[in-house]
């Protein structure tokens, strides 16, 4: 595919010195965490209830279970209706910390070694292990009823300009990556683990290496340093020139996050769920770019205050990176269990032209769409032309608006074309 329509990835300059060696720093939560309940959500406690970090304080109800945990200790306070990190306004758990930190497990730990596949993989979903990477897919549905897997493949290449978190918390917590890929892959049962790491982080890949020795079937796989390689998509066709309709899985694969394995460690070892996060705050429009560990429910406007405040009056605040990342219209959104960066930048003036019809958007796409053909469909509200070119293929990478010498939005255009093709749906 590539040969006739274009590289379908692309080299970017990705800032990540900002941030590369810097010590993650502890951020604490303020006098309220607000956690993020998504939909088809029921709440497990009352208003004026004390709870424990740790307490599980609501389950998903819909046809995936996830439990969702308390990352302070103190009073529940209500709901409130805020705006999330994915651009959308959604009910909130509002809990008054306490100050304590007060932990209490909710479940015990497990023996990897001698826990049965199906017992691992109930533990999975109870510990509510969801993708660390930004997606937030609950992690058990990919190995409930595996099977004719030949391999896992562990992302750890962290294709999006500014984020290293990813980098930061392998290189500290190796032990549990190794832990968590060894358990994953039983539970595939598959026979070899790839760790996929870009070829650019030679030292990641020697100390992940010298780390894997003596541990059979878990390997080191260096890929291109190019965008949007740590796209499941295009990952898996680097690493085994094929495709698949809708799921890995359709060709005996099976992905996860670095940092999903590692949090599932966590939990195998010490009965603690996904309750604080390490994420990049990066860009020009932070004084000080640095990771940080932050509790679960806390505004950014706060861990921006403890890492020494924004660089100038007006900013732009990216929930996730800059290519992917979708813009808040305020600080006041919140880390959840799948974040794993905050950019923050200076408003830089467009100019923007007419089309020059280049087709470097098109040459582009890793999803192989023709994203300009789409954007024109949605102006025009044409809803069979954007089901007949396949606008809900689209990643939302950004990376049509990124190569665009005109400088238009591609990219919005298409998302919103893809909402069309939703909204149409649903009626029908």
């Amino acid at each position: 595919m590539s040969i006739l329509i274009g590289p379908m990835k692309l080299h970017l300059h990705g800032h990540k010195e900002l941030t590369n060696h810097s010590e993650v720093r502890d951020i604490q939560a303020g006098e309220r965490v607000y956690i993020p309940l998504m939909a088809c959500t029921d709440i497990l406690v009352k208003v004026g209830e004390q709870v424990k970090k740790g307490t599980v304080i609501a389950k998903r109800n819909d046809h995936f279970v996830v439990p969702i945990f308390a990352s302070v200790s103190g009073t529940v306070e209500g709901v409130e209706e805020l705006e999330h990190a994915t651009g959308r306004v959604i009910e909130h758990l509002v809990i008054k910390n306490d100050g304590q930190y007060t932990f209490e497990a909710p479940f015990a730990p497990l023996d990897a070694d001698k826990a049965s596949v199906e017992e691992l993989v109930s533990f999975m979903m109870n510990a509510g292990i969801v993708g660390c990477g930004g997606a937030g897919f609950p992690s058990y549905v990919k190995y409930k009823g595996a099977k004719d897997v030949h391999t896992l493949v562990i992302n750890a290449v962290e294709c999006e300009p500014y984020i290293t978190a990813d980098y930061r918390i392998i290189d500290d917590q190796l032990e549990k990556l190794i832990l968590g890929t060894k358990t994953m892959l039983k539970m595939s049962g598959a026979k070899e683990a790839l760790i996929a790491i870009k070829k650019t982080k030679k030292d990641l890949i020697a100390k992940v290496e010298a780390g894997i020795k003596g541990h059979e079937g878990l390997k080191v796989k260096e890929v291109p340093d190019q965008y949007p390689m740590g796209w499941e998509r295009t990952l898996i066709y680097e690493i085994f020139k094929k495709r698949y309709d809708k799921l890995p899985g359709e060709i005996g694969v099976i992905v996860n996050n670095a940092t999903t394995a590692i949090a599932f460690a966590d939990a195998l070892l010490e009965g603690r769920p996904i309750m604080d996060k390490i994420c990049t705050i990066s860009g020009d429009g932070v004084k000080e770019p640095t990771n940080v560990r932050v509790p679960v429910g806390v505004p950014v406007k706060e861990v921006v205050e403890q890492i020494g405040g924004y660089s100038a009056e007006e900013v732009t605040i990216i929930g996730g990176g800059p290519m992917m990342g979708k813009a808040a219209t305020t600080d006041d959104v919140v880390i959840t269990t799948s974040s794993n960066a905050i950019t923050i930048l200076k408003p830089q003036p467009v100019e923007t032209i007419a089309c020059l019809r280049c087709g470097r958007c098109n040459d582009h796409c890793p999803a192989g769409i023709l994203p300009v053909r789409i954007n024109n469909a949605e102006e025009a509200k044409d809803v069979k032309l954007l089901a007949k070119l396949r606008a809900d293929q689209c990643i939302e990478c950004g990376m049509c608006t990124y190569v665009c010498p005109s400088k238009i939005e591609v990219t919005e255009g298409v998302r919103r074309g893809k909402a069309l093709l939703r909204a149409s749906s649903a009626r029908k």
